[in-house]
């Protein structure tokens, strides 16, 4: 294996005990803790681990930690009521609504309710917009920790071809988006992409997030580019019944040719958990109007 590995548990322990500095320093000044609402609607076991992840996190880094649960059954009504009151309330900086909802509730309604202020997943279309048109707001927290690595990799990323496998609007959109900012050459790659191979084989990034395991092949990736696999892929394993994760590249194959990539897991899965305490953060003292040192986060 030739490509160097990048280490996204590490950056994102680093990441975290900035924000653990900056939040108890946030907390003298502003005589609070900034704090993260966090809803989970329903019994999903996926989301109830990574909820009580963040919650876990939060704390660790001197930021309060408000769980709400409603039951799966519960009205769309009551969820937007509570929001409502998560907006108004000055003890909340973040405000997190788990995906997915229940079928009978409708994400994009519940995810518009938010205050683009204190939406810190980056989802509601304001902040979309704000991404789109270069204006300061929030960025959904897996392309913002996938634009840290590749800085802290590459440093100056100005006029390097990088090509986004996925279009969606979590990742694949405001990816592109980033990249441009930072002076890439960007393609948007998807499945309708004629000769996605030779696409992918002239870029010097490659951000892989299409949801299909190993998906990107070794000889698809041009030598000493740099690989971001956003993908996690529940795959079969050898033993009966067992399982293993696996990102959208193939990892093996692709870590002959690369200069340099993402494992998974232990690549971009933890930035996600770590961009959003920054976030919250970040807005905390947007909300209480206290400037932010200059790259301290």
């Amino acid at each position: 294996m030739s490509a160097d590995l990048i280490d996204g548990k590490a950056f994102a322990a680093g990441l975290r005990e900035r924000v653990g500095e900056v939040a108890a320093a946030f907390a003298k000044a502003a005589g609070r803790k900034a704090g993260l609402a966090v809803v989970l609607v329903g019994e999903d076991p996926a989301s109830q681990v990574y909820v009580r992840n963040k919650g876990r996190q939060t704390i660790a880094c001197n930021m309060e930690s408000f769980e709400y649960r409603l039951p799966a059954g519960a009205q769309e009504a009551e969820l937007l009521e509570l929001v409502e009151r998560l907006n108004r309330d000055p003890a909340v900086d973040g405000i997190l609504v788990q995906l997915p909802l229940p079928h009978h509730m409708d994400e994009l309604k519940v995810i518009a309710a938010i205050d683009p202020d204190k939406d810190v997943d980056g989802f509601n279309v304001v902040n979309a917009g704000r991404l789109a048109v270069g204006q300061p707001g929030f960025v959904p927290c897996t392309p913002l920790g996938c634009m840290m690595l590749l800085k802290d990799r590459l440093g100056d990323l100005s006029g390097l071809d990088a090509v986004v496998v996925g279009r969606s609007n979590i990742v694949g959109k405001p990816m592109a988006q980033l990249l441009t900012a930072a002076s890439c050459t960007v393609t948007v790659a998807h499945s309708r992409t004629r000769d996605l191979p030779e696409v992918v084989r002239r870029a010097d990034i490659v951000v892989a997030a299409v949801g299909r395991p190993q998906m990107v092949k070794g000889d698809w990736i041009k030598p000493g580019a740099t690989v971001i696999d956003v993908g996690i892929n529940r795959v079969p394993a050898a033993g009966e019944g067992k399982t293993r994760l696996v990102g959208d590249v193939d990892f093996d194959e692709a870590a002959k040719v690369a200069g340099a990539i993402t494992p998974v897991p232990g690549g971009v899965g933890p930035m996600t958990i770590a961009v959003l305490l920054r976030n919250t953060i970040v807005a905390a003292h947007r909300n209480e109007k206290i400037a932010l040192e200059e790259g301290s986060l």
